[in-house]
């Protein structure tokens, strides 16, 4: 017998990539339990399933950066002292990444690269030993949702937000849709599609000189990265990224503040007329305005 549960939760998470970078994503999950019916003549509650394998996958994978250890350019320090976890990645095109964060803030894949099979496996492991004697296997559906306009990737830290929102580097897979005098425009869609294309969005006031970070590790040019810091409940993140994956904005980065912000940007580039945006975060969410 097989119990399936589709739409089970939506991961929003980043991950690093040798080519992309730091890629801001949102995966939805499906479920499918094999097994014998329980003395309630159930493979399981559907109430248990949501419940229970939804808070696993939270806490293993949702608003975490997912780091493929197995990658050559990959680098994971522990301190022991401090339990603060140091990862320095080094991107294709020679690029640096470098994080240091509390050890919850990552998930750390024993795969040399991000993707749909190597998370499914990782979180295959983590679940099945947590499901009931009756149930014999588990298989995950990892999928995007099916955007048919232009969308981008992003990846940002909220320090102000009491939830798993403060890491400062967790991301999201989102649409937006602009409207010029009540009409669609695909010009406009497909400019910031490009425009924050895996990007990462900082705040101004987050932004920290390079001489007084707290990672170890070093760049040849200081000149062309930006390094962020800051101290929240959840414990000290800083983040060292180049500039030219930036787009540091004056405000928080909320949903809100994104949409306030590309209104503003747009309307410099179209100011005629009305102009209404609607900014996702992720999958069904999101804030609107207008001007």
């Amino acid at each position: 017998m097989q119990l399936f549960v589709n739409d089970l939760t939506v991961m929003d998470f980043s991950y690093l990539c040798p080519k992309r970078g730091m890629v801001g994503e949102s995966w939805i999950v499906d479920v499918v339990l094999d097994g014998e019916l329980n003395e309630e003549s159930m493979v399981q509650d559907f109430g248990h399933v949501k419940k229970n394998l939804k808070r696993l996958i939270d806490e293993y994978v949702d608003h975490k950066l997912l780091v493929p250890a197995e990658y050559s350019g990959s680098e994971v320090i522990h301190d022991e002292d401090s339990e603060q976890v140091e990862v320095r990645f080094t991107r294709e095109n020679g690029e640096k990444i470098m994080l240091y964060c509390p050890a919850e803030a990552y998930a750390i894949l024993y795969s040399d690269v991000i993707t749909m099979d190597s998370v499914g496996v990782y979180l295959k492991e983590v679940l099945a030993t947590h499901l009931p004697e009756n149930v014999d296997n588990l298989t995950l559906n990892l999928r995007t949702e099916v955007i048919s306009s232009p969308f981008y990737h992003y990846t940002h830290g909220l320090k102000k937000h009491d939830g798993n929102c403060q890491r400062i580097a967790h991301g999201h897979r989102s649409r937006i849709d602009i409207y010029l005098d009540g009409k669609i425009c695909e010009e406009s869609q497909t400019y910031w599609a490009k425009r924050w294309e895996d990007i990462y969005v900082a705040t101004r006031e987050d932004e920290i000189h390079y001489d007084d970070r707290k990672l170890s590790g070093s760049v040849d040019v200081p000149d062309d990265y930006l390094c962020f810091g800051y101290e929240s409940s959840q414990g000290y993140f800083e983040l060292l990224i180049a500039k030219a994956v930036c787009e540091v904005i004056e405000t928080d980065s909320t949903v809100e503040c994104l949409a306030q912000y590309l209104l503003v940007e747009q309307k410099k580039r179209t100011p005629s007329g009305e102009c209404r945006v609607v900014a996702y975060e992720g999958v069904g969410k999101g804030a609107l305005v207008s001007g």
